[in-house]
This record gives C-alpha cells, sequence and structure tokens, in this order.
C-alpha cells in the first residue's frame, strides 16, 4: 500500500536531518582536526567565551575540557551514527532520543542570551539548535522509520519471497 502524504512528508524529513547528520559528522570522522588537532576543544572554548548557560560551565570546564579527545569521537562518530539511522530509518526511535539530548546539550552550551534578555529572545538565539530538536521530537512521536526505509523495503522484500504482494495480510 502506498503510503499517505504525511508519512512521506515525515520520511523525507527524517531522511533530510539524517543528510544533515553525515555531513555534520562526515568531516569530523575521516578528518582529524576536529578529534585530534583541537577542533572540538576550540568549540568549546568558543562555548564559554561566546554563550554558555552559567549551569553548563562548570560542567564544560569540569567534564568536558579534561575528556576532550575522547568527547569529541564520541560527538562524531554519535553523528554519523544518528545521520546513518535517519537516512536508513533504522533505529530511528533511539536515534531521535541521543539527536535531541546532543541538540539540548549544543543549545544550553551555546545560546544563551544573557541574563536580562526577553523571553523571546531565549528562543530566537537558540533556533539552529530548536529546530532540529523538535524535528527529533517529531520522530519519535510519529512513525517516521515506516516509510522510505530499509525496514519498510525488507518487509516488502520478505512478503514478495513468501509469495504474498503489498496486499498480503489484509
Amino acid at each position: 500500500m502506498a503510503a499517505d502524504p504525511n508519512a512521506k512528508a515525515l520520511a523525507f524529513l527524517r531522511i533530510s536531518v539524517g543528510v544533515l547528520f553525515l555531513i555534520f559528522g562526515e568531516y569530523k570522522v575521516f578528518g582529524s582536526q576536529f578529534t585530534l588537532g583541537g577542533g572540538f576543544q576550540h568549540w568549546i572554548h568558543r562555548f564559554l567565551d561566546d554563550g554558555a548557560y552559567p549551569f553548563m560551565v562548570p560542567i564544560l570546564r569540569g567534564l568536558v575540557l579534561p575528556h576532550g579527545t575522547a568527547i569529541a569521537f564520541l560527538v562524531a562518530y554519535g553523528e554519523m551514527a544518528i545521520g546513518l539511522s535517519l537516512v536508513l530509518g533504522l533505529l530511528v526511535r533511539a536515534a531521535s532520543v541521543c539527536g535531541c539530548l546532543y541538540m539540548l546539550a549544543l543549545l544550553f552550551s551555546s545560546n544563551d542570551p544573557g541574563p536580562h534578555a526577553e523571553p523571546w529572545q531565549y528562543f530566537g538565539a537558540s533556533l539552529d539548535h530548536l529546530v532540529l530538536a523538535f524535528c527529533f521530537v517529531a520522530f519519535m512521536i510519529g512513525r517516521a522509520g515506516k516509510t522510505w526505509s530499509v525496514s519498510a523495503w525488507a518487509s516488502r522484500e520478505s512478503r514478495a519471497d513468501r509469495g504474498g504482494g503489498p496486499e498480503m495480510g489484509r
């Protein structure tokens, strides 16, 4: 049975976000500047200088920076894993939970507009991470891995191998 337009739209969004994460992760995994060349630590120092929420500063200084290389590899391979999962439509909910937590960590590490900001300024400052976090929540709520995915393809192939067509099971 053909997927409905909403399922196709959610699948398109899932795959698009997945491709972005593959792009983000690719240069980190296949290059060494981010993981071994201090690129990750550079970003953490920039977050500390330019906009970490006050409650994140001790975490960034006391936990993240001392373990910077290990966390840089976690970030690099995590982005690749999230991207692959979303593009292939496998373990979408698990990848989306990780992606949402990652986006929230980035948001609170880099998007503080300051103590005297108006409430709307917090949302404006966080758009780059908040929009992706909302996408991940949509993937968790919906059935984002059921359309245009490896599992949907495998399910169709399995039915065809058993002699049934798309109408099998009705």
